[in-house]
């Protein structure tokens, strides 16, 4: 995949993210597409390191949406726990 395939899936990583987890995030479009790219690389790793299933490179692979959308998510969670209610 190139930068665009990337971009792009992190934008939409970082969007269904959100959309699972409601609430007051960073966010903008900027900071989704940076959640949601962020979130893949290490949706990426964790899955090559722990699960032992490396991503493909391939976007219309269901493994590396999966893994990007976790990521997200996991950034996601993080950010709630360590700012909390911060952005009121």
């Amino acid at each position: 995949m190139g930068i665009i395939s990337w971009i792009i899936l992190g934008l939409l990583a970082g969007a269904i993210a959100k959309f699972l987890l409601p609430g007051r995030d960073p966010g903008g479009f900027i900071g989704t597409t940076i959640i949601g790219v962020a979130g893949a690389f290490i949706g990426g790793w964790i899955s090559a390191r722990w699960l032992d299933h490396p991503v493909a490179k391939n976007f219309y692979d269901g493994a590396t949406w999966a893994s990007a959308i976790g990521g997200a998510l996991v950034l996601l969670i993080a950010y709630r726990i360590l700012f909390g209610n911060s952005r009121s």
